[in-house]
């Protein structure tokens, strides 16, 4: 591919999609937010499906999305927190694109999710902030095997100029 996509990762609250969306705006690429197309896609929210259908049917349909995200190019693609702790999500976005992990400190996280816990299933918890950290331990190996980008101490245009500097690195 000669413009490869960028894919942006990392746990929920870490700035995707604000970050996703301000980037391909600023790069000229298209951009794409899988849960919000997912949702789309199936007429209810993940919220819904997890509750009718479970967390393995929402993944299945993460995949198959993966697969035709794989074949386009110039996509900035926001993540699910989750997609990426599949191998061969990662081993089929790796091969058309970039993908970048965004970090944040589980409390930021919390402060910056609490408005939406009612639309965040893995949250639905009476510790929000105890499963964050476990959610993060246990997917800090998978997040760790690609670049880190705080989201926590820097502006948002410092980060945009970060992710651009990034994406032209080779």
């Amino acid at each position: 591919m000669t413009q490869p996509n960028i894919i942006l990762t990392g746990f929920m609250g870490t700035g995707k999609t604000t970050l996703g969306r301000l980037l391909a705006e600023k790069i000229g690429y298209q951009f794409i937010d899988t849960d919000a197309l997912i949702e789309a896609q199936i007429g209810q929210t993940i919220a819904e499906l997890f509750q009718t259908e479970g967390e393995a049917a929402f993944r299945k349909l993460e995949s198959n999305l993966v697969e035709e995200l794989a074949q386009k190019e110039r996509l900035v693609i926001a993540t699910g927190g989750g997609l990426v702790l599949d191998p061969k999500n990662v081993a089929v976005l790796g091969k058309t694109g970039k993908i970048i992990c965004l970090t944040a400190s589980p409390e930021e996280i919390l402060a910056r999710i609490s408005k939406q816990q009612d639309v965040r299933p893995l949250l639905q918890e009476e510790d929000p902030q105890a499963k964050i950290v476990e959610l993060l331990q246990q997917r800090n190996s998978v997040y760790r095997q690609f670049p880190q980008l705080s989201t926590s101490k820097l502006s948002r245009e410092e980060l945009i100029n970060q992710l651009v500097r990034f994406t032209q690195a080779e």
